[in-house]
């Protein structure tokens, strides 16, 4: 069963909060098939642990505006991976150094991966 409707406009709305901010490479991955605890993966860099935790404050925001609110939050003291858990959807924001060696992308390469808007990819130099 794909993704929600509900999780894709969650993951659309995080990934434009998050290229407002210059978040690099921001990709969403459908993982319904894979897990039973959640239909999205939204990952995004940041270039380091200031933006990292910017970019997760704006997510949270956006995503509160529609609603939604986290379950858990973990690793923001550090900046260095910050995940946003919002049940329908799990936002990784990774310092750029981090999302190389973690490699999630590589790690869920049998996923299908979430067309997101061209302001979403445009705006921030991601990938598709």
């Amino acid at each position: 069963m794909p993704a929600t409707e509900r999780a894709i406009e969650l993951a659309i709305a995080a990934a434009r909060a998050a290229a407002d901010l210059k978040a690099d490479e921001i990709i969403a991955l459908d993982v319904s098939a894979q897990l039973v605890l959640t239909d999205v993966f939204l990952i995004a860099s940041g270039t380091n642990e200031r933006q990292v935790s910017s970019i997760v404050d704006a997510v949270e925001r956006a995503l509160h505006l529609l609603g939604a609110k986290p379950l858990r939050r973990e690793g923001n003291q550090t900046a260095r991976w910050v995940l946003l858990d919002f049940g329908d959807i799990v936002v990784h924001v990774q310092h750029a150094e981090d999302r190389v060696y973690y490699a999630l992308e590589r790690l869920w390469k049998d996923c299908p991966v979430i067309e997101l808007p061209a302001d979403v990819r445009s705006g921030s130099g991601t990938t598709e």
